[in-house]
Order: C-alpha cells, then sequence, then structure tokens
C-alpha cells in the first residue's frame, strides 16, 4: 500500500511535482512530505577570495526565501485536497540534493520528482535521476506539461523480462489496481533473450491479483526503444507509465541506460520507475 509519500517541491511558479504527489495521497488516504531545498551558495574555486561575504549571504537568503514559498505553495494546496501532509526545508548543495532526497526516500513508500524544463529550469532546481538508485523506492517521475492529478484509466506497463522491470511492477501493483485498462507492452527490437518471461505468462501472474490486462507487442524497427515507448503511450492515450530503471554507478555517479535517460529527457506522462 502507498501510506507515505515524499516529494521533491519545485522552486518555480509551478509546482507541477507537488501538485501530483498531493493527488496521489488523496487517491490512497496517504500522509505526504514536501521537502524544499534550501541550496549553498555556487562560489567559483578561482574567485573564493574575490567575492564579498555579503553577496554569498545574500544567495543564500534568497535560495532560504525559495524554499519557503516552495513549502508554503505545497501546504496551502494540501490543506485545500483535504491530505494528511507536513514540509520540510533542507539546506544542500546542487550535487548533493539528490543523494539527501533519496537517502530521505528510504522510509517512504513513494518518491515523487518532477522532470526540470531543461531549456529553461533554473539549474539548482534540479534534483537528478540519482534518487532512483540512491532510494531503494519506487520513483514517479512528473513530466514538466503535467497539469492534471494522477489519473488511471490506462496505464502502461512495459515487459522486457528483466530485473528492474519485474520490480517496478511489484511496485506498482496498488496503481495497477486502480486502473481501469492495463496493457503489458513488449517492444520488439530483435534482441530477445532466451530466458525471457514471456509477456503472457506475466498476464497471468497479474491476473491471480485480480487485475484484467491486455498484452501487446510492438516492433522498433527505425527508432530507438524509448521513442516507440513513447509514442505508443500517445498513440493508446496512457496516462502513466510502469518501466525498470537501468543505470549503474561508476565512481560515485549513476550512469542512466538508453531507454532510461530517454525517456525522462522526453516524457509526455508520469512514469514510475524502480530499479
Amino acid at each position: 500500500m502507498i501510506k507515505d509519500i515524499v516529494v521533491n517541491l519545485g522552486l518555480g511558479d509551478h509546482d507541477h511535482a507537488g501538485d501530483f504527489a498531493i493527488s496521489v495521497a488523496d487517491t490512497f488516504q496517504s500522509h505526504v512530505l514536501g521537502v524544499a531545498f534550501a541550496y549553498e551558495p555556487i562560489i567559483p574555486g578561482t574567485v573564493m577570495g574575490g567575492i564579498p561575504p555579503e553577496f554569498i549571504e545574500a544567495q543564500r537568503a534568497e535560495s532560504e526565501k525559495r524554499a519557503k514559498a516552495a513549502t508554503s505553495r505545497f501546504e496551502q494546496a494540501a490543506k485545500r485536497a483535504g491530505v494528511s501532509f507536513e514540509s520540510l526545508i533542507v539546506s544542500a548543495s546542487i550535487s548533493g540534493a539528490a543523494d539527501k532526497l533519496g537517502r530521505l526516500g528510504r522510509r517512504f513508500d513513494l518518491v515523487v520528482v518532477g522532470q526540470p524544463e531543461r531549456e529553461k529550469a533554473v539549474p539548482d532546481e534540479v534534483v537528478d535521476e540519482g534518487v532512483l538508485f540512491d532510494s531503494g523506492r519506487p520513483v514517479i517521475f512528473v513530466p514538466f506539461i503535467q497539469t492534471a492529478g494522477l489519473k488511471l484509466d490506462r496505464v502502461m506497463v512495459c515487459w522486457d523480462g528483466s530485473r528492474a522491470a519485474t520490480r517496478a511492477i511489484a511496485d506498482s501493483l496498488p496503481f495497477l489496481r486502480k486502473a481501469k485498462q492495463v496493457e503489458i507492452v513488449m517492444v520488439a527490437n530483435g534482441r530477445s533473450k532466451s530466458d525471457e518471461i514471456p509477456g503472457a505468462d506475466l498476464g497471468q501472474h497479474l491476473a491471480r491479483h485480480g487485475l484484467k490486462v491486455e498484452v501487446k507487442r510492438i516492433a522498433s524497427p527505425d527508432i530507438d526503444v524509448a521513442s516507440t515507448i513513447l509514442s505508443y503511450a500517445a498513440d493508446s492515450s496512457a496516462d502513466m507509465i510502469v518501466m525498470g530503471g537501468y543505470g549503474h554507478s561508476r565512481l560515485r555517479e549513476f550512469i542512466l541506460g538508453g531507454v532510461t535517460r530517454g525517456l525522462l529527457e522526453s516524457m509526455t506522462v508520469p512514469a514510475l520507475m524502480s530499479h
């Protein structure tokens, strides 16, 4: 069950992640914690001695002001929705924010993070996808174009037989049980595995959970898998995508797999991912 949610609050005028997390909390009658980061000032090492202390303090004060405004907007929205909530302001460097949110997320059922509008976003608003690997929890990434709350008329489950996809499906069961329609989608790209669990077998497994699912195999002959998934999601009017999140750690930096990166950069509907 989804009973405890944490969301990284956006610092801009429109907090799509906070609003979406509140709608999830309303759906599941859950508690939601809104976290706003007060980012530490960025000071280039080459000019350390040349920046007046008052300038640094002004930057820090502005960051705290934005974080307080974000928590205030979140609290007002949560009160209007009638959900159980609390808010928290956390001081962090830009590079360390995802790690802090990931560690915090370990004691919650679900983490919600907004997709940055990469062409317009202020750099210190971005909590990167490292939270997916740090938290050990399912993460819903909310596209920056999202205006509606949680909708589960049609959920698209991406299946490739992998461990990450298996984990994502198990983590998404509370959402699948509330969905009107669930579709298991497999992308045929000529690289099937001999030990892959067929989609029909997965359909039987979900049927034992009381779910009625459809299984569909789609081809990806000319474009990459991420584009195929997003194109099919648009054509089928999917409200949410469920998929495994792929990546590995290299010198403490998380390197995302191509499909995961491509989907997160171009997503148009919320995506629940697990690693």
